[in-house]
């Protein structure tokens, strides 16, 4: 099969502006034609009656419908759609519905052997591409729509352009496929343009080579960039219930999660500014001012079916161990630590791991993960975090801190992968921009590892793991060199150990402490 390119040039919004579309694209072929397609996208007459009166000296051939497959004579599929989305029945003659869009994708897919199209042209633009990827310059909640971002999920183009926003934006490849549970697939690129001759000089025409997928080699075809990221329009199976339930017509409001509030000052001497106890009733009534009982319940965090030493409201608790507390997660020193600084994120209410998290829970993780981050660089340390989802019924993400002069990250790294080795383990690389929730569904035992440069390291558990296997590694003699704290039931201290451990630790970390600032 021949491998011969097809040079492209996208343009966004003509609106009416030919003749300068036409010189500008005239000038381009002369110095790096020539090209052999002009696709448009976005607002192509204009509304003026100069708009109209120079349209009316190019008019020919007949007008297209407002969704279709275009094929060329060298194999490249293009897919479009035109108009905006119909938000009424029935539907004005410049917008599309979903039955066009059904009439679209169905001959498309149905074949066995569909992998997507080359090229998509649409009016609007996705709602969410932005997802994972590099933000756009516009106001993201009004931006898009949804049955756009449907069908690109459908339809999986290498190329997907779209204009009306007024906008230059180019999306960092995604990939189509879900990485160790689905063959590899090509990555698809969102590409939107400006209006012609718009003032602000924003981009508007594109130019690109592509080879038609049907003539690729398939090695070639499903070769991921360094900077691809997961696809946006794909949720979680949590979040695909919510959306489902939002769809169905559900409209309950999402409520707050309720806060504990322990005080920490009793004993340790260093309380935590507006946090010190749980509000008590004074018996006057509720906020709104109803009598008590008939305020609405906040909905409490996920509870554990029995006893659990790690949820903060249950009685097990070991609450001198505690560092911070924020509005969704809490900060602990480790018991038997590996080191005097090697802490513990864990979430206020009961999830057994990273990927059963909601956004809210997930962002606070990040922002503690962060400020440790800051913490241990100030005493001359990175951080490796890590998180055991095997035997374990509430969620622990290590952090441990290790001296920048003992070794580099490559070192720890290294250091994981030969010990995994050496046990009969692979643990992969997870790919930049992946998100975890992606590769290991609900219920799922695995290890994970994310060293301080933002690598991360994955094995999914099949059978039996070494419990203690990312104290082993960080306590080997090439790392912390301190193989005799491996298992932290060699590590104990006494309850008055642990409170002044826990105090100076507190002390240390407060300057770092946003949960102080809240």
């Amino acid at each position: 099969m021949s491998e011969q390119p097809v040079r492209v040039l996208a343009c966004g919004d003509v609106g009416g502006r030919l003749s300068a579309l036409f010189n500008r694209v005239q000038s381009i072929q002369k110095k790096a034609g020539p090209f052999d397609l002009l696709l448009c996208v976005g607002e192509f007459f204009g509304a003026t009656p100069e708009a109209e009166a120079e349209w009316q000296q190019y008019k020919t051939g007949a007008k297209k419908g407002r969704r279709g497959v275009f094929t060329g004579v060298s194999g490249l599929q293009i897919a479009y759609v035109s108009g905006r989305e119909a938000l009424q029945e029935p539907a004005p003659a410049h917008c599309f519905t979903s039955k066009d869009l059904s009439a679209l994708v169905a001959p498309l897919t149905s074949g066995s052997k569909f992998r997507g199209v080359d090229v998509l042209l649409t009016c609007q633009w996705p709602r969410g591409v932005w997802q994972y990827g590099n933000a756009p310059e516009v106001n993201t909640k009004a931006c898009g729509s949804g049955a756009v971002a449907e069908l690109a999920d459908h339809l999986k183009p290498r190329y997907h352009f779209a204009a009306l926003e007024g906008a230059h934006y180019e999306r960092l490849p995604y990939r189509n496929h879900v990485i160790l549970q689905e063959n590899a697939q090509h990555v698809s690129r969102f590409i939107a343009l400006a209006a012609v001759n718009n003032p602000a000089k924003k981009k508007y025409l594109y130019a690109f080579n592509i080879v038609p997928m049907k003539t690729m080699d398939p090695s070639e075809l499903v070769k991921q960039p360094q900077d691809v990221t997961e696809n946006p329009y794909r949720r979680s199976t949590k979040e695909r219930a919510e959306r489902l339930k939002t769809s169905l017509g559900s409209t309950q409001e999402e409520e707050p999660v309720n806060q504990f509030f322990f005080d920490l000052s009793k004993k340790q001497g260093a309380g935590f500014r507006g946090r010190g106890r749980k509000r008590s009733s004074d018996g006057e009534g509720g906020r709104d001012g109803r009598p008590d009982g008939q305020n609405k319940q906040p909905r409490r965090p996920p509870q554990a079916s029995g006893p659990c030493w790690f949820c903060l409201a249950s009685p097990q608790v070991e609450k001198h161990l505690v560092i911070s507390i924020g509005t969704h997660c809490y900060l602990a020193l480790a018991k038997g630590s590996l080191t005097a600084r090697h802490m513990l994120i864990l979430p206020i209410g009961h999830y057994q791991s990273v990927v059963e998290l909601g956004s809210e829970v997930l962002e606070e993780m990040e922002r503690y993960k962060a400020a440790l981050k800051s913490f241990y660089q100030s005493r001359g340390e990175r951080c490796v975090l890590f998180e055991r989802n095997y035997r374990s019924q509430h969620l622990q993400l290590q952090v441990v801190p290790v001296p920048l002069a003992r070794c580099t990250t490559e070192d720890i790294k290294e250091a994981f992968m030969v010990q995994a080795q050496e046990q009969q383990m692979e643990l992969m690389e997870i790919p930049e921009h992946t998100d975890l929730k992606q590769i290991a569904p609900p219920r799922t035992p695995y290890f994970y590892v994310e060293l301080d440069s933002g690598e991360k390291l994955y094995y999914r558990i099949q059978k039996h793991f070494p419990l203690q296997f990312g104290r082993e590694v960080l306590a080997s003699e090439v790392l912390l060199n301190i193989p005799t704290r491996a298992d932290w039931r060699e590590c104990k201290q006494s309850r008055e150990e642990e409170e002044d451990s826990c105090k100076q630790l507190r002390d240390d970390f407060q300057p770092y402490d946003f949960a102080w600032e809240d």
